[in-house]
This record gives structure tokens, sequence and C-alpha cells, in this order.
């Protein structure tokens, strides 16, 4: 037989919460008047009067929801568990004609999907209401009158009612958010393992606030404002018992309690963030909290923060960004890095929490954590990392230690600057003589400094060859740290001129994807030809340094004929084409984003539109569907590897370049040259299956002085009918 607990006191709640913060909300029901708290994973139960069940819902920074247990009790089957849940007298939850919704969880050897649970459970509702008036409630899961909570586990079933509605987290005040924005039971959560608040402490910062959750979380403990006071709705709000004057009651304390914490208020926030946008969603969300005049906030970048004037001590909390929401985790290593600098230089006496789901970012703050704690922020495990940002050192030991360290570079951080340096006499003669902006300079040539070092004008683009596994990710990243330092003194480059990209093997089409929206084109000249270049926003940056020499070639050997570009890219090798001369030049791709690149890049070197075609098409369809020889030169450049959603197959370069050439060849007039080149460093030339054709393999023609290091680089082969 069921053991029912209906409306009796004490009832039973059970006060869901992320994992990781059970002893914390244990904690808080005990201070709301709790007793019998116990503690399990993700949640805690309690018992108390119907006034500690309104209590939580207003006053739990930490909860999520709220059950009310109705029924718990021993279940075998399906037809068990409808029993049981039919001794619930549900006219008295629930009107005849009402709403409502069953969130089902768990399973058992008959009940082994959520959505037979929830029927099942939901057949026992409507069944007893229609048999008692002959009416039947209705499904609502967006806005029901009444939420349902059923838990099945190892035999057992527990039937509840959600006193919360929406989450608890969703306090009302936060009308916009920035990326991946933190929950607000997550934050409260964060700031009382940082020991926020404590009457010592009257200063809180965020240096990398976004939506200012941490921020508003904070004050709103400071002033004593009940989490759920800006809430227009809770669940229990539409039940039949609900007890409108004892919920006023409540909420006259709570606005009380918090018109003293306002009056009473010591603390000041402040909160900053690169992103202006982030910044006004955030002041909205403070002005609908009514914080406006204890928190404050600025667009400013990391590396400029400071600590408020006048202040020897206080708490940095922050939530950084981390995972694939910025990018890779090396961009990531600089800017925990960045946060460990700002730190030791403008906030030494205060404290610092840092919530992340790396740990590993956080070694390279230069700081050690004197504790830490484990958090879930939804399904994401998260860490949260405490410090004691020790005292500064005496101005003058400071500057006598700073003097004596000045030398800073490594022995092998030295051979990096002597080699850059080698590099740019050797080549120095060369690139003036044939007025060369963009080039590689440097190409892992020094194995503990695994990067290529490219040139763009007044531009560098470092990219970093992606390490094996086994490699440790702290040691790789300090080395490349080195190498960007060594980078910005050996050519003289202030940080804004240094871009910072990790190479890594495309598949499919990462080689069309855009990794930002920032739109960092700029201009950069090649042999009379004006390009347009981007280091920051794609995989690749418009200009393949390495076929400079071929498109040399053919604009040498445009002048008079109609040229073909294949797998075009940004259409550079067309311009070349169409500067040296070319009647007409033909450029085609698959992707929308290069061809509109390569309009802009032709349209730059004042190139009709009538003459010079683009065509967006799958290049290997697109050749088996020509009629015959049309073109003087032809030049096919493709993947060693594509299987992009835009084509109907895959493409192999290695087993499909018998196809490739055959049917470019087709369309060759006599005298006609394809040339054909590839980055497969394993390529190999089927002679025999192209024996009709003459073949020289140029390969070693087609590399400049800054790439005579990599000869396996690219194959180029001039194809000719013979």
């Amino acid at each position: 037989m069921a053991t029912e607990i209906q409306n009796s006191s004490p009832n039973t709640y059970f006060v869901t919460c992320p994992k990781g913060m059970e002893q914390l909300l244990a904690d808080e029901l005990v201070g709301l008047g709790s007793e019998q708290v116990k503690m399990t994973v993700a949640g805690v139960s309690c018992q108390g009067d119907k006034a500690l069940g309104y209590r939580i819902c207003l006053w739990s920074r930490l909860g999520s929801r709220v059950l009310l247990r109705l029924v718990e009790t021993p279940v075998t089957t399906a037809d068990s568990m409808y029993d049981a849940v039919q001794t619930i007298d549900w006219l008295e939850r629930l009107r005849p004609s009402g709403t409502f919704s069953v969130d089902f969880n768990g399973r058992s050897d008959e009940i082994r999907n959520t959505h037979f649970g929830a029927l099942k459970v939901k057949d026992a509702i409507v069944d007893q209401i229609r048999t008692a008036t002959g009416q039947r409630p209705e499904i609502d899961k967006q806005q029901p009158e009444l939420r349902v909570n059923v838990h099945l586990s190892r035999g057992s079933v527990s039937v509840s009612l959600d006193l919360s509605g929406d989450s608890l987290h969703r306090r009302g005040y936060r009308a916009k958010t920035g990326e991946a924005p933190m929950k607000e039971n997550l934050a409260a959560a964060v700031l009382l393992r940082a020991g926020w608040p404590q009457s010592d402490m009257t200063e809180l910062l965020d240096p990398m606030c976004g939506s200012a959750t941490l921020l508003t979380e904070a004050a709103m403990m400071s002033l004593d404002i009940a989490p759920g006071l800006y809430r227009q709705r809770f669940g229990f709000m539409r039940w039949p018992d609900f007890d409108r004057q004892l919920w006023q009651v409540l909420q006259d304390e709570a606005q009380q309690r918090a018109e003293q914490g306002r009056a009473g208020c010591q603390v000041r926030l402040y909160g900053s963030d690169q992103d202006a946008q982030v910044i006004a969603a955030a002041r909205e969300n403070i002005r609908r909290a009514k914080l406006d005049s204890v928190i404050e906030l600025q667009v400013c970048e990391l590396s400029q923060v400071q600590c408020p004037p006048g202040v020897e001590k206080g708490l940095l909390v922050t939530n950084p960004p981390y995972g694939e929401r910025l990018g890779e985790t090396d961009q990531l290593m600089f800017l925990y890095q960045q946060l460990g600098q700002v730190l030791r230089a403008q906030f030494a006496g205060w404290r610092a929490a840092v919530l992340t789901a790396d740990p590993m970012l956080c070694k390279v703050m230069g700081l050690k954590s004197h504790k830490d704690y484990q958090l879930f922020n939804g399904a994401l495990e998260s860490r949260l990392f405490l410090f004691e940002v020790y005292a500064a050192r005496p101005e003058s030991e400071t500057a006598d230690l700073a003097q004596a360290q000045k030398p800073a570079l490594s022995e092998t951080a030295q051979m990096l600057a002597n080699r850059l340096q080698k590099n740019l006499k050797n080549m120095r003669r060369w690139l003036k003589q044939d007025g060369i902006e963009c080039y590689r300079l440097y190409d892992a040539d020094i194995p503990e400094y695994a990067v290529a070092v490219d040139i763009y004008a007044d531009q560098v683009l470092v990219q970093e060859y992606q390490a094996p596994a086994s490699i440790d990710q702290v040691k790789a990243f300090n080395r490349l740290s080195e190498a960007m330092a060594v980078v910005a003194v050996v050519l003289e480059k202030k940080p804004e001129q240094i871009i910072l990209k990790q190479r890594k093997r495309q598949q499919g089409a990462e080689q069309y994807q855009r990794h930002n929206e920032t739109g960092h084109f700029f201009e950069v000249m090649e042999h009379g030809c004006r390009l347009r270049v981007n280091l920051h926003d794609y995989l690749d940056t418009g200009l393949f340094l390495d076929h400079r020499p071929v498109r040399r070639r053919i604009q040498s050997l445009a002048a008079g004929k109609d040229f073909l570009n294949l797998f075009c890219y940004t259409a550079t090798a067309s311009v070349h084409a169409a500067v040296g001369g070319a009647l007409s030049t033909t450029s085609v791709d698959m992707s929308a984003t290069y061809l509109e690149w390569a309009r802009a890049n032709l349209d730059l070197n004042s190139q009709s539109h009538v003459q010079h075609q683009l065509v967006r098409e799958d290049c290997m369809k697109w050749l088996k569907r020509q009629p015959g020889p049309a073109y003087d030169l032809i030049f096919m450049d493709p993947p060693t590897f594509s299987n992009s959603k835009r084509m109907d197959g895959v493409l192999d370069v290695q087993r499909d370049h018998v196809e490739l050439i055959e049917d470019a060849m087709r369309l060759l007039r006599p005298q006609g040259l394809l040339i054909f080149s590839n980055n497969y460093r394993r390529f190999k030339m089927d002679y025999d299956a192209l024996s009709q054709y003459q073949i020289q393999d140029i390969s070693a023609l087609t590399l400049d002085p800054d790439f005579k290091r990599s000869p396996r680089i690219h194959t180029c082969f001039e194809i000719r009918k013979a």
C-alpha cells in the first residue's frame, strides 16, 4: 500500500541543483528553516510546512526546482505505478478542466522509455478526474497549471508537484545574454565558494563579465535581495490551495529586507568586457535588477583592466571563455596567461576565483591555487580555482629584480631569434629585387619551435603546427609564447600586428569555414597584382604563398589567351592571368564565399566582369559538361581530399587525378598547356595511365627561396598534348 504524504505538516520537499552544489544547497536550506535535511546526487531533501516551500522558491540562490513529494512507494509493473498515482486525490490539486504536464525520468524492466512512463502517469490522472467529474484535464507542456514530476528508480516510484514552474535560476532580471551565459545558481555557488559576501571584503571585480551574471548575483547577495523577488510567476500560484495571503507576507518581508540592504549598502562591484554590445546587454540586465548604483561597467580589454583606485583588497571572480566558445586551446592559453599577468600586476593583496572547464588552462596563469572545487555548468564538468594574489614586492626591490632579469630570452629562444635574423638577411636581396612583400620567413627550422612565420606586408602570421597528443600542452604553450615574443622583438612589431593560428589538417568543407566575423581584409601587392588577404577570419589567408612562382609563370604565359582556373579559391591566379593580358578568364569553385572574394580581387585590378567569369559549381561535374576545346591555358590545383556536402561524392587527388587531368585536357586547344599542382606530400603521378600526354615535373622550378627548405610542400606539372 502506498505511503501517502498529502498537505499535512511537515511536507517533504526535494530541491534539485546542479551537481557539485549539494552541500551549499543543504546549508542554505538549513538557514531557511528546513528540517531533516539530507543530500543526494544533484539534490537535497528536507521537511517543513507550506511556508517553507514558498520561502525556498523565493530565497534559494542555488536550487533549480522545488518538488513537493506526494507519494513514494514500491512498484513492480506499469499497472502498479498507475495504481500508485491514483492513490493521490488529484481533484485537490487540479481543476477538472485544468492543464498539467508530466516530467518523467527513470526506467524499470517494464518501463523502458520516459515517453511510455509519462503516458501511464497521464492516463492515471485523467482517468481519475474523468470518472469523478465527467471532464478531463488537458496536457500543456509550455505553461501548465500543474507540473507533475515522477521519478522511477530501483523498484520505487516517487510522485511530486513542482512548486517552482520555470527553473529557479531564471530570476526574472535577465532579458539579454551574451554567448554561453552562466546560469544564475551556478554564479551564486561560485561566489559562495569564493567567500562572498564577507564583512571585510566590499569590492568585487569581474574583468570578463559577459552578461554580468556574477556581478548581479554578488550584488543581490550583499544587499540581501531575494533571488525570486523579481519573478512574476511560480508554479504553486496556479494551484487550488495557493495561499495568497501567506505569499504576500513572505514577499513583503523580502521587499523590506531588500530596502534595508540597499540603504546600508557598503559594496562596490566592477565589471568589464571587450565587447561593447555585450556590455550594453549587461547594463540592461543590471537596470532591470535595480542595481545601477552598485555595479559599474566599462568596455575594456583584459590587458587594460586595473584595480579600482584606493582599493587594497577585494575579490576578482570570473568565468573566462573556454572550450569551443572562443577557439583554439593556444589562443585560450594566451588569454589565461594574460589574466595571470593582470592579477600579479594590478591586484596584489586580492583574492581571485576562476571557473573553467579546462583546468589545464589555469596552469599558465603563473599562480598557485590554494583550493579548488568541482562544479557542473550544465553537463559540463568545471573546476573553480581559488587564488591568493600575494602583495607586491617593494618598488625598489622590484626594480632591482627587473634589472637583474632583463636578459629574459632562454638559450633556445635566442637560437630562434638568431635564425629569424639569419633568414631575413639571406632573403633581403631577393625580396627587394623581386618586389615581394608576402613571404615565409621561418618554417619550423628549429624543432622546439614548430611554427611557420609568414610576412604579409606589415603584418605577421604565426601558425603553430598541431602538436602530437603526447606532448605536454603547457610546455608546448610556453614554447609558443616564447616564439611570439621573439617574433615581436626581431621584426619590431606591435602585438596587434601579429596574428596566431593553429595549422591542422582540413577535412571536407572546413576549408571554406569562417572562424570569426571580424572582416580583417587588407591589400597586398604581388608582381603588379593587387590582392585581398585576411589573416584572422578564415583557415587560410586568401593567398597561397608557395604558389607564387606558379602565378608568376601563368602571368608570363597568359597574353592573348583564354585561361581556365579550376578549384580557383580566391582566383589569385586568374588575377595574374588577367594582368598578364589574357583575353578571358574563367574561374570555377564551389564556395560562394571565395568567389565573392575572387570578384573583389578582380575588381581591385579593374578587370571586366564580362571578360572574367566566375562559376560556382563542383569542378568535377562542371568539367564533364563542357562541350570541347575552349582554352589555351588551364591551371588546376585541387585539394588533397574533399567530402564537401556540395559534392555528390568524395574527391581524393591521388585516386582521381587521372580523371581530372583527362577531363581538363579535353578542353585544351592545340598547343595548349595544363598546369596541374596539388599539396599532397606523397602524390605520385600516374604516367602510365596518362601516357598519351607530354608531362614534365616542374616542382623544383616552382619553389622560391622562402620554400626551398620545404621541397614537398607541393608538386607541379606541365602537361601538353603529344
